[in-house]
């Protein structure tokens, strides 16, 4: 681990070759280094993700998030950026993707690169983590607490908030799921669910279920933050991506 990096905003192509902001952070020394593509959560392209992605990078590897708000409202602020996307029904699965892809491609481009790709991300972010993995060759994915990958939203979500559990046969790599044992979206009978499709299937997988935690216990602004369940799980994201990226 270093604390010197370089961290700055790019522009990348995304889906159907849209160029899309996003933000890079990476080390210093030349030493090869698999790339990490950072998932916002649906509240957006804010402080609190961009700091997730200075501490891959200074925990050796190239990271990526692209902002996924970028066509709907450039330069808005997180929160304005997202209530316009939840308003226009969600940022739909195909683009998704395609903007994961295009992040994929810009981090194996970079000087140092590896070849190796993970992905994370939180809440509606897990979701699409699980849904880059089974549309994309990945190396590596990490699910935090993603919702309606089993069951289905509540009224008022957005209509590509779909459950995807029938992707589950497609899924190109090893998953780890972080969850919270007092979370509705996923509940644990949901994340249990999933891991015995995957474990019918085949699927190299593994799930932590944290008590005393529910959704967002990530968040350190916020007041769902678990102190004991952050640093377990931050020590096995890093665990998980050493032993695969």
């Amino acid at each position: 681990m270093s604390d010197a990096l370089r961290a700055e905003t790019v522009t990348i192509k995304g889906h159907d070759d849209d160029e899309i902001e996003a933000y890079l952070a990476r080390p210093l020394g030349d030493e090869p280094r698999g790339g990490v593509v950072v998932i916002h959560h649906m509240p957006g392209y804010d402080a609190a993700t961009k700091e997730m992605v200075r501490r891959f990078a200074a925990h050796g590897y190239a990271a990526l998030c692209p902002n996924l708000y970028s066509r709907e409202a450039p330069g808005a602020d997180p929160d304005d950026a997202a209530a316009t996307v939840r308003a226009a029904g969600g940022v739909p699965d195909e683009r998704l993707v395609g903007d994961v892809d295009g992040a994929a491609r810009y981090l194996n481009s970079l000087e140092g690169a590896n070849g190796k790709i993970g992905v994370i991300g939180h809440c509606s972010g897990g979701r699409q983590t699980f849904l880059s993995a089974c549309s994309l060759q990945i190396d590596a994915a990490v699910d935090c607490y993603g919702a309606f990958v089993v069951g289905d939203p509540p009224a008022g979500m957005p209509p590509t908030m779909k459950p995807i559990l029938g992707l589950a046969p497609q899924l190109s790599c090893p998953l780890l799921g972080l969850f919270g044992a007092e979370d509705k979206f996923p509940s644990p009978a949901e994340t249990a669910k999933l891991s015995e499709e995957l474990d019918r299937l085949g699927k190299e997988h593994e799930f932590h279920t944290y008590e005393n935690a529910g959704h967002a216990f990530f968040a350190v602004d916020r007041p769902s933050y678990r102190v004991e369940a952050a640093v377990d799980g931050w020590g096995k994201i890093f665990d998980f991506f050493g032993r695969y990226l």
